[in-house]
């Protein structure tokens, strides 16, 4: 629900974003949001939807490993406008072939886990494992 002025508060876009109202507050106080948050009279803050969009941006960059320095980097980038989309650019598609590794990396683990799977499962149907007692079962 947000406010008579279409803003939403802090509690309102940690529930939209997931994300805690404290690593709100970091990602204002470390200058990550791409214009400053509106405060009311009360002083608390009121963010629009425009600043939920780009905590969402935010997000995603963290949630592929994107440290908070590049991510810096990238909102000072942002704040100079269009003169800077190549900069952006080439900052994005750095990032995304480390992102692309990770991946080539995660897919490798999980494939030795899905063989570590088989082998287990394969080696139950042959010898499957005796029943337990019922203490055992109810511990």
């Amino acid at each position: 629900m947000t406010t008579t002025d279409g803003t939403l508060s802090i509690s309102q876009v940690a529930e939209a974003t997931g994300l805690t109202s404290h690593t709100l507050r970091y990602y204002e106080r470390e200058g990550l949001m791409l214009v400053p948050v509106d405060r009311a009279s009360s002083t608390h803050r009121r963010f629009t939807s425009r600043d939920v969009d780009w905590l969402v941006f935010l997000t995603r960059l963290r949630s592929t490993g994107m440290p908070i320095s590049v991510i810096r980097e990238y909102v000072e980038f942002a704040r100079r406008g269009e003169a800077t989309y190549a900069d952006r650019l080439e900052l994005l598609l750095r990032h995304r072939i480390t992102v692309l590794a990770q991946l080539d990396e995660i897919t490798r683990s999980l494939t030795a886990i899905d063989k570590k799977i088989e082998l287990y499962e394969g080696s139950l149907l042959e010898h499957p494992l005796p029943p337990q007692s019922e203490k055992v079962r109810n511990a």
